[in-house]
């Protein structure tokens, strides 16, 4: 009878075959590259969709008017810390039908002519200064005497335009950009309309303005008027301004929101709007509008300072009808802090 082999104290059992990859129905081999093939789905999709918005950008871009508004002249002054715009609304009615223009009593002008004039200085570092310069403003113009602010565009364009801002301010400008009203009323119905707070209530027949005061969502015909109208205002064209700064902070708010940035609906027919009615110097391109764009914002986020220059008299007398006299001494001081 055989017996069976003792086991020596502490010598190890036979450890069980490990089964091989692949065999048994039941085993399979581990994935690899699974977190590595998300990562390269994200990357294709995010490089996708800037590549559909940088599409967009020079699409909408080409689409803006170019003018040589910053064109060099003698005693120009010299360039200062900081980057300067020329902000302009003009009267154009591009892009306005005619029953556009009949609802919105616009009217019919010959020539075209300024309503809104703004000197936006955007330092190297730190808050940005938005000045309102009033188109009744009574400046020296080059080649024409002294008048209105805004016979310098009439006389002249953007050109004239812009080298009578850089001569009474001593600043020089480095960008310029020009809207018309088809512009207003097409950015602020792309971005659903804006809040406005009137102070008082609006009767102005000439503007076709009539709104209760109080905060409230306008639309781009409503807003329009609300900036254009001064006959209301005991203000005048001082009051004008007032609501020029707080519809430009509104518009440009909403238009650099989330909400807009993510809609693409609002997008396109915000970028439609915009374009279609803009007009820059011809040295600007689709990244300085951009860097304009969230300039604005943060401005109209109290990151910045929204003045007029300093006025002397707002009423005063002078061969071209009632005008506005700046208070020089103020008016250069801010100038001088600015450049």
């Amino acid at each position: 009878m055989l017996r069976r082999p003792q086991r020596q104290p502490g010598y190890p059992p036979p450890s069980p075959p490990r089964p091989q990859p692949g065999h048994g129905s039941g085993d399979r081999p581990p994935r690899r590259g699974g977190k590595g093939r998300v990562v390269r789905r994200t990357v294709v999709v995010l490089l996708l969709v800037l590549a559909l918005l940088l599409g967009l950008v020079l699409f909408f871009f080409s689409r803006v008017g170019k003018v040589d508004a910053l064109a060099d002249y003698d005693g120009r002054p010299e360039a200062t810390p900081g980057q300067d715009w020329l902000l302009v609304g003009s009267d154009s009615r591009e892009g306005l039908s005619d029953e556009q223009v009949k609802q919105l009593h616009l009217g019919k002008i010959g020539g075209r002519r300024t309503d809104t004039i703004i000197l936006l200085h955007v330092p190297s570092s730190g808050p940005s200064t938005m000045v309102s310069l009033p188109r009744d403003s009574y400046v020296p113009i080059p080649g024409h005497g002294r008048n209105k602010l805004n016979a310098a565009y009439a006389f002249g364009g953007a050109p004239l335009l812009a080298q009578t801002v850089e001569r009474v301010t001593g600043i020089r400008l480095d960008h310029y950009a020009e809207i018309g009203f088809g512009g207003f009323v097409g950015m602020t119905d792309a971005v659903g309309g804006v809040e406005l707070c009137p102070k008082r209530n609006i009767r102005d027949k000439k503007s076709g303005l009539r709104v209760q005061k109080g905060c409230q969502e306008m639309d781009g015909g409503t807003a329009l008027a609300y900036v254009r109208a001064r006959y209301f205002d005991p203000k005048g064209d001082l009051g004008r301004v007032e609501r020029q700064q707080e519809f430009l902070g509104a518009v440009f708010a909403k238009a650099t929101s989330p909400t807009t940035l993510i809609n693409p609906f609002k997008l396109v027919a915000l970028g439609n709007a915009g374009t279609t009615a803009l007009t820059v110097d011809e040295r600007d391109g689709p990244i300085d509008l951009l860097r304009f764009a969230f300039v604005m914002k943060a401005i109209s986020a109290g990151k910045g300072t929204k003045t007029t220059v300093p006025v002397a008299d707002a009423n005063y007398r002078t061969p071209a009808g009632s005008a506005v006299r700046w208070d020089r001494d103020k008016a250069l001081e801010l100038f001088r802090s600015l450049r």
